[in-house]
């Protein structure tokens, strides 16, 4: 199955993104939402990984040079891996999912979106921040959560502890992070395309803490093409 065209045509103007080589092509949703900065914490310490392994990775968000200043700053992740646009052209040209639109602007559809209407799979993935989850790995290396359920994977509260983190980040800088409301609701996608512009693996965010099919390992799709 070929690229989509629209894809192709925007990598095109990309130096290092053209033909010729594997690409990992993330179309990350608003700088400031949840679903950007967990993709880019996991992605930061893989980059190593996916450069041996010949894949050039490109993220693409919406915001603006500050927000992504301060993004790749807190996550971690390299500010030349990092595009962003102040609106969803290329999110829109790949016909990826807008999120709830409602009346009255982008927050009520938002907060509904965060409530699991319109965003399949939200509420689980929250419960399962709260639960914990035997086959994901363990994020911190802490006493309280060995308390909590031992060690070698993921304790109950250890990924909402990461998302309120994440979240007293945005809330405190949130007009750098999101320049304007407006595409707050806006989901992104996954795409690797392999050196002939083949596409060897797509994911389309279908809701809000959705940015990969497998939420426990969400890299796990990369497993294949790193030897």
């Amino acid at each position: 199955m070929h690229a989509p065209d629209v894809l192709l045509d925007s990598l095109r103007s990309i130096p290092g993104m053209e033909s010729g080589s594997k690409r990992l092509v993330i179309l990350m949703t608003q700088l400031g939402d949840f679903d950007s900065l967990e993709y880019a914490q996991a992605l930061a310490p893989a980059l190593p990984k996916l450069e041996q392994a010949g894949i050039k990775t490109l993220a693409i968000g919406i915001g603006d040079a500050a927000g992504a200043e301060r993004f790749c700053q807190f996550t971690g992740f390299p500010r030349n891996n990092l595009k962003v646009e102040a609106e969803p052209r290329l999110h829109r040209g790949l016909g990826l999912y807008a999120g709830l639109q409602t009346p009255g602007g982008p927050w009520p559809g938002l907060l509904l979106m965060c409530a699991g209407i319109g965003s399949p799979g939200t509420l689980n993935e929250v419960f399962r921040g709260y639960t914990g989850d035997r086959t994901a790995p363990q994020r911190f290396d802490s006493p309280l959560f060995r308390l909590a359920g031992g060690d070698g994977f993921q304790r109950p509260f250890e990924l909402a502890t990461v998302r309120l983190r994440n979240m007293t980040e945005v809330l405190g800088k949130w007009r750098t992070y999101v320049p304007q409301d407006d595409f707050i609701t806006q989901r992104g996608a996954t795409y690797l395309l392999d050196a002939d512009d083949a596409l060897l693996y797509q994911h389309l965010d279908r809701g809000m803490l959705g940015f990969s099919a497998t939420m426990n390992r969400p890299l796990s799709f990369l497993d294949p093409y790193l030897g």
